[in-house]
């Protein structure tokens, strides 16, 4: 976008780029989301920014109506695989607060001179400033939704020092931490209410997401693949808990998100189908309830982040309906076009691609709270049903798993460790020798750094370093690319599931280089059509 075309979005206040990049205006000083609801600046007192960090360092400070820390991540990390791409999702994950820019730089195979002018280049803000933002956000988190002393939330955020927490939040908020706390939302408002703590422990968030959310196709596809003992999904459709455990870089977690309930006021214009918790909030946005039970609150951002990535809450589903939904001829197919409501009716009368994308706006294409882990799972599914997977998962944790200090419901163990896996038997898994044999060379890549799957690694170095591994080929590489890093142009052309979505709704083939770079997201509209009665 030129920055005309930015200010055209501020002017309507467009949630549609909330999180795609900011705005500041310099007679306040004060920068915004697109969609805030204050009075449209005149445009020779605006400047733009990709992030808001790049705002915070030219001396702007946060906006107390509408948050602009509280927007979805941008989709464009995900989308880019170079170096700038790789690095902010490092970077989300925390990565500058463990190990410093050296540690990015290393991961990223750089110099760190090169890593920051990169950076600086093109989003106007180094790795530490974009760090030293997402720490203020943890922050204000922790501030306006736990009892904790402030010292403690300090170093919680990942902040060095109590001088360097107060100063930080004082240049960002424009308040002292005291004031911000004081100044918790107590009642809903037009982006909806911060979380207030309960009786249930933990710490509770709203991540949110843009346009239109497909809550109840990522429910489902998380629970027919939950393997138990680390995962488990309690509740009826449309008031599902998922929850799961996480392995976390300071300690070990409890991740709980709650299926938005269907109601009133939802739909593609409002806050996405099924988007209950969100009525009310600016049309285009929405959110799913979280809470986060960690053993070490250092880990908040890290957790928060991989669960974003799980449920793919940072994506652009108008970017992707835009080019899935339009025809051979370029023509968006609408609702209006099927033939009645998703089954063999409706798909007989689907027009290709473009008539799936219709009737199930915001499909998203879920991705994994940890690569390794999700590698392993992939192979044990190979050639198998997706209830064989699961239960060769179940017993591959109950007989490797690392339990947990106390049980939680249906939660019982971490996931196995890749360096444990690979010196493992695995004969109690019941699985042929090849097999056995493909998951512990897998886990000895993962646990020698052979294959990295971690958030930022190269995609296409990933996958060549996965096929050169005995027992894995195209199709499980590339569902590990899809999933573990979250690479949104997939497309297992071969996956026969996949060939018989393609057959059911009319497409070819031939047609897939219209679909990039979102391919992924057209695979499982794929899915979805033949799983469909």
């Amino acid at each position: 976008m030129t920055d005309d075309g930015r200010y055209a979005a501020v002017r309507g206040r467009d949630a549609r780029f909330d999180g795609e990049f900011f705005f500041a205006v310099t007679t306040t000083g004060i920068y915004c989301r697109p969609s805030c609801p204050a009075t449209t600046p005149k445009r020779a007192n605006v400047r733009f920014f990709t992030t808001a960090a790049g705002a915070q360092g030219a001396g702007f400070r946060a906006c107390r109506r509408c948050r602009p820390d509280a927007v979805p991540g941008s989709a464009e990390w995900n989308l880019r695989a170079d170096v700038v791409g790789r690095a902010m999702q490092l970077i989300a994950d925390g990565i500058v607060d463990r190990e410093g820019v050296s540690g990015l730089a290393a991961r990223l195979g750089y110099s760190t001179r090169q890593v920051q002018r990169q950076l600086n280049a093109e989003l106007g803000a180094g790795p530490i400033a974009l760090a030293r933002s997402q720490r203020s956000h943890t922050a204000r988190i922790l501030l306006q939704t736990t009892d904790l002393q402030a010292s403690e939330i300090a170093f919680a955020a990942g902040f060095t020092s109590i001088r360097q927490f107060n100063d930080t939040i004082r240049g960002i908020y424009a308040a002292t931490p005291r004031e911000l706390r004081a100044a918790r939302p107590a009642r809903s408002t037009r982006f909806g209410p911060v979380a207030a703590p309960d009786g249930s422990g933990g710490v509770a968030r709203r991540l949110a997401y843009r346009g239109a959310y497909a809550a109840a196709e990522v429910f489902d596809y998380l629970e027919r693949r939950a393997v138990p003992g680390i995962e488990e999904v309690t509740g009826g459709r449309g008031a599902r808990l998922y929850r799961r455990t996480l392995r976390l870089p300071y300690g070990t977690g409890i991740a709980e998100v709650r299926e938005p309930a269907p109601g009133p006021g939802t739909g593609p214009d409002a806050d996405g189908p099924g988007a209950g918790p969100a009525r009310g909030a600016v049309a285009g946005q929405g959110w799913l309830e979280c809470r986060l039970h960690l053993s070490d609150l250092r880990d908040l951002t890290t957790a928060s982040q991989r669960v974003r990535r799980l449920f793919d809450l940072d994506a652009d589903p108008y970017a992707v309906e835009e080019r899935l939904g339009a025809g051979p001829g370029g023509t968006a197919a609408g609702p209006a076009g099927l033939a009645g409501p998703a089954g063999a009716a409706g798909l007989a009368g689907a027009a290709g691609l473009a008539g799936l994308v219709a009737q199930r706006p915001g499909l998203r294409s879920p991705g994994a709270v940890d690569g390794g882990e999700l590698a392993v799972r992939a192979v044990l599914g190979q050639q198998v049903s997706v209830a064989a997977g699961r239960r060769l998962g179940a017993a591959l944790v109950a007989a490797y798993g690392e339990p947990l200090e106390r049980a939680s419901g249906g939660l019982t163990h971490l996931f196995p460790r890749p360096a444990e896996l690979a010196e493992a038997d695995l004969a109690p898994l019941g699985m042929p020798a090849a097999r056995r044999a493909a998951v512990r060379a897998l886990a000895g890549a993962l646990a020698g750094g052979a294959v990295v799957l971690d958030a930022g690694a190269d995609r296409q170095a990933a996958e060549e370093a996965l096929l050169e591994l005995p027992g894995i080929g195209p199709w499980t590489a590339g569902y590990i690319r899809m999933r573990a890093l979250s690479d949104p142009d997939v497309l297992l052309s071969n996956d026969v599931a996949v060939r018989a979505g393609m057959r059911r709704s009319g497409s070819a083939p031939e047609e897939a280089e219209r679909w990039r770079p979102w391919r992924s997201y057209a695979m499982h509209h794929f899915w979805a059509a033949a799983a469909a009665p």
